[in-house]
């Protein structure tokens, strides 16, 4: 069985590390375990000196169509308590002391979207979607999203990102301030690894503080995770979300 995450140096690019969703055949769908690989890779390099950048990477056509339904939806039957694999991964992402950089082609939904939210530079392939339908499930936005994507692109677009469930094609994520560059399907990677070894070539404390002066005071953000957690989880074992999934399973 294949490693649904692959994580490894980037060969020929020093310095960076490379994250990859590798499930096409679910179209890199996040299982929980997925999660806890992601997180203990993140929370390692941060004690990494030979780390100094790190890659999000999917496979060809789609960066991440977002949460496992069926793993969702079997957490929400469990009456699980403790800490969800999920929100687990979004506290070492957000908390994560090396750059981030992403490169998304095809389909980039839920997570697949506000995990580049909290990267510091996004290349994007033509071909890309952006969507986020957490309402359209019952849910509410997470990762910061409903906190992060308003300061980004104004409450307008947010709203029509987070709330109305729009799709964002690559050239209206970028003109909305959610990427930083659109280029064709075949350059992503290299693009991206380009910028995140470049990054990894700069005199690393210079660029730790600089990083941590654009990002700025995090408090505000992990005090909104926190809330988003809260009503996710209570909206997560409600009715209304139980009748929304499997509507969706109905439909595959």
């Amino acid at each position: 069985m294949q490693d649904a995450i692959l994580i490894a140096r980037a060969p020929g690019h020093a310095g960076v590390l490379v994250l990859r969703f590798n499930r096409p055949e679910k179209k890199n769908a996040i299982t929980s375990a997925m999660y806890h690989r992601m997180t203990e890779a993140l929370i390692a390099a941060n004690d990494d000196e030979d780390i100094r950048a790190i890659v999000f990477l999917g496979t060809e056509g789609c960066f991440s169509a977002g949460n496992d339904m069926a793993d969702f939806i079997a957490y929400a039957l469990s009456g699980a308590g403790g800490e969800p694999a999920a929100f687990a991964f979004l506290k070492a992402l957000a908390g994560c002391r090396k750059p981030l950089v992403s490169g998304v082609d095809g389909l980039a939904i839920g997570i697949g979207t506000t995990l580049n939210m909290h990267c510091d530079l996004t290349i994007a392939s033509s071909r890309s979607l952006f969507k986020a339908p957490f309402v359209d499930l019952a849910l509410v936005p997470e990762a910061g999203s409903s906190l992060l994507a308003p300061l980004a692109m104004g409450h307008q677009r947010a709203f029509a990102l987070l709330a109305l469930g729009e799709g964002f094609s690559a050239a209206e994520a970028k003109e909305a301030g959610l990427i930083w560059k659109v280029t064709e399907p075949q350059e992503v990677e290299e693009q991206a690894l380009a910028a995140a070894a470049r990054l990894a070539a700069k005199p690393p404390e210079a660029l730790a503080i600089a990083r941590r002066l654009l990002r700025g005071d995090q408090t505000a953000l992990m005090a909104r995770m926190e809330e988003e957690l809260h009503h996710f989880l209570a909206r997560l074992k409600s009715a209304e979300a139980m009748a929304a999934f499997q509507a969706f399973m109905g439909k595959k």
